[in-house]
């Protein structure tokens, strides 16, 4: 496909980037690429993991400096230095963890460096305070009280707080990096609703992300890159969601199905009327070795409720946990771990992994006794030779073991933490939102070796907002609905339709 046609008489780029290269030790992130951004504009990139996504944003908001090629705002050639300088130009991103005092107010948030004070003073002028935040806010059309702790919002509200903030401060280019990660369908709505309005005010916006569907929806232009060079450019409107894939991994990808049938085997786990709190009620489930088992929900819905509880982070304090037929209390995830029981938590980076040691080390974390010598010494030795045989079973790349796991895509960093409980003989996998932030490529391999390990007979509890992911891979469904169980249906008699009545609370 080639890069559309541009628009006569438009604009001149807002940003525009020639040539840009990027290099790392033993690898070049970024070869030559060209990128522009117009006012008024949503412009999308997309991209496998390791596509080069990520420096491109770091290097236009001034984290990186490229190695080669140029960057011009509104015609001007610009060298950013750090990302203070590409904010003093006007250039600011609301990352996917919200940078938000959730003890503050609303407008404290939004004012935060820039509080309002009263003249000739160093007194912070409240009154003016409330009165510029809601005045924002009204021109946004949020309905939100400036006085309102940022701690009581919804997630959807705190990324909205993030984006008035970036409007306050002057922002003629945002950076959206996966601001949905965190939303249901009816919160995105909302979110999409407010970015139309930002953008119709004449902000630029460079937005990342992997839901392709969701970019159909907001973009104006998407760019493609794949290995670090670009693809294409081309009119949201002009292609369909296979021809995004195609352009970003090259080949033909199929949308997930389950390849396999599993007969399941014996009832591993029985939960009766669990719950806790307001949050969990009645929730009663069973699941069979081999048995992937999907749990679906919009957002606070009891999903996050439920597996604290079936891992001892917040044990359950109503109901009964029955594992091979013996009733159980799951009081810490010590105890779930020597149960069976396996996490692959939904923010990895924070959750899963220890960013700052390397792909070896976060691999043998759930299991030291593999690596140790009389139970007391760990063999660097032992966890290499531990780490280079699941690097080759999982296939997680590049294949460097001493490398900081900060440094893998997302992908290959939900390989790693995956990897350390398959080394751990887990016989309950809990997963929340296993492919959130991943591409589509690296989906795929992780729906497939969901399915080899259902093959092994590990059970699996496979939590998800994302209902073809849920729909595909799934030999049950549980679906949540204030903290209970609204519905359980078998994978041949669900749908879409099905599901989301279900959970939004209709018949």
């Amino acid at each position: 496909m080639t890069e559309a046609t541009p628009i006569s008489n438009a604009p001149p780029p807002r940003l525009a980037m020639q040539n840009i290269a990027k290099f790392f030790p033993g690898v070049q992130a970024l070869c030559a690429v060209d990128f522009d951004l117009l006012p008024g504009e949503v412009h999308a990139v997309i991209g496998q993991n390791g596509a080069g996504k990520s420096t491109l944003v770091k290097i236009v908001s001034g984290a990186y400096p490229p190695d080669a090629g140029q960057i011009f705002l509104d015609g001007r050639e610009v060298h950013f230095h750090s990302p203070a300088d590409a904010r003093r130009h006007g250039i600011l991103t609301v990352h996917q963890d919200w940078n938000l005092f959730p003890d503050l107010s609303v407008a404290e948030n939004i004012f935060a460096g820039r509080m309002p004070v009263k003249h000739g003073s160093q007194v912070i002028d409240w009154e003016r305070c409330y009165a510029e935040a809601a005045e924002e806010l009204h021109n946004l059309n949020l309905d939100l009280d400036p006085r309102t702790r940022v701690g009581l919002l919804r997630p959807a509200q705190m990324q909205m707080v993030e984006i008035v903030r970036c409007v306050c401060a002057e922002a003629s280019i945002m950076i959206l990096d996966e601001p949905t990660a965190a939303l249901g369908p009816q919160e995105i709505d909302s979110l999409f609703g407010m970015i139309r309005r930002v953008v119709a005010s004449g902000v630029s916006i460079l937005y990342i992300s992997h839901k392709l569907e969701e970019i159909q929806q907001i973009a104006n232009r998407i760019t493609v890159l794949r290995d670090g060079r670009k693809v294409a450019t081309v009119r949201a409107g002009e292609v369909s969601r296979l021809d995004m894939i195609r352009m970003m991994v090259g080949r033909e990808v199929e949308a997930p199905q389950k390849q396999t049938a599993v007969a399941p085997g014996d009832e591993i786990l029985r939960a009766s009327g669990l719950g806790r709190g307001r949050s969990l009620n009645n929730v009663s489930f069973s699941l069979r070795q081999g048995e992937i088992l999907g749990v679906f929900g919009l957002l606070g819905a009891g999903q996050k409720q439920l597996i604290d509880t079936l891992y001892g982070i917040t044990p359950a304090e109503r109901g009964e946990l029955r594992v091979d037929g013996r009733p159980v209390i799951i009081r810490s995830p010590e105890m779930a771990k020597r149960l069976g029981f396996g996490l692959v938590p939904g923010d990895r980076k924070r959750e899963g992994l220890v960013q700052m040691l390397s792909a070896s080390s976060n691999l043998t974390l759930a299991n030291t006794s593999l690596i140790s010598r009389a139970g007391l010494l760990l063999s660097p030795r032992l966890e290499r030779t531990q780490s280079t045989r699941w690097f080759d079973v999982l296939d997680i790349r590049p294949r460097h073991l001493d490398r900081q796991i900060r440094y893998f895509s997302g992908g290959n960093q939900q390989k790693v933490v995956l990897g350390k409980w398959l080394q751990n003989n887990c016989r309950v996998l809990i997963l929340d939102h296993p492919t959130q932030g991943v591409d589509v490529g690296a989906k795929n391999e992780i729906y497939a070796l969901l399915e080899q390990l259902a093959s092994q007979r590990i059970a699996i509890i496979l939590v998800s907002t994302e209902l073809p992911e849920v729909l595909a891979m799934s030999d049950r469904i549980l679906v949540m609905r204030n903290g209970t169980v609204a519905a359980e249906v078998p994978r041949r008699e669900a749908t879409n339709e099905r599901l989301l009545a279900y959970a939004c609370g209709g018949d």
